[in-house]
């Protein structure tokens, strides 16, 4: 029985990991900082329920301990799915101030721009993502299909 539930556990933190890395398109620069916060990890199940104000509220909470670029990526993306582009685009500033090279943040702030109407920023930060990983990576392709249809981020 114990290693059933083991593998149980193992294989709970697999798929959600995988689920984790469906909307956030890249590798968190602080796994296990965030994995230890229950704000942050509660944060990131309100994103998959797209629950924007409870992970807005849950990312918060998780600043007052937590200060890296993942935490201010994610609580940009969730304003910016809550239409609070202004707040948006504060948090990914402070994300890229703290990690220039965080792929997610650099696609998050070209696909608010992109929703913003300013494809010219948009395709820096596109421009960027190339110099970071290349063109194949997970983060340029998503920014390249949300500046390619014009408006429509995800």
């Amino acid at each position: 029985m114990t290693t059933l539930r083991l593998f149980l556990l193992a294989f709970s933190l697999i798929l959600s990991g995988s689920m984790a890395a469906a909307y956030a398109g890249t590798l968190e620069t602080n796994p296990e900082a965030n994995r230890a916060d229950p704000d942050f990890v509660a944060g990131k199940k309100a994103i998959e329920r797209k629950d924007w104000k409870a992970a807005i509220e849950y990312f918060k909470a998780a600043n007052k301990r937590l200060e890296n670029a993942d935490l201010h990526s994610h609580l940009g993306f969730a304003f910016r799915k809550s239409g609070d582009l202004d707040s948006a685009f504060n948090h990914y500033k402070v994300a890229l101030g703290i990690d220039p090279n965080h792929r997610g943040t650099h696609e998050y702030l070209g696909e608010a721009y992109v929703k913003a109407g300013n494809l010219d920023k948009a395709r820096q930060h596109l421009a960027r993502l190339e110099e970071i990983c290349g063109k194949d990576c997970e983060e340029y392709l998503d920014l390249a299909r949300a500046i390619a249809s014009n408006g429509k981020a995800k």
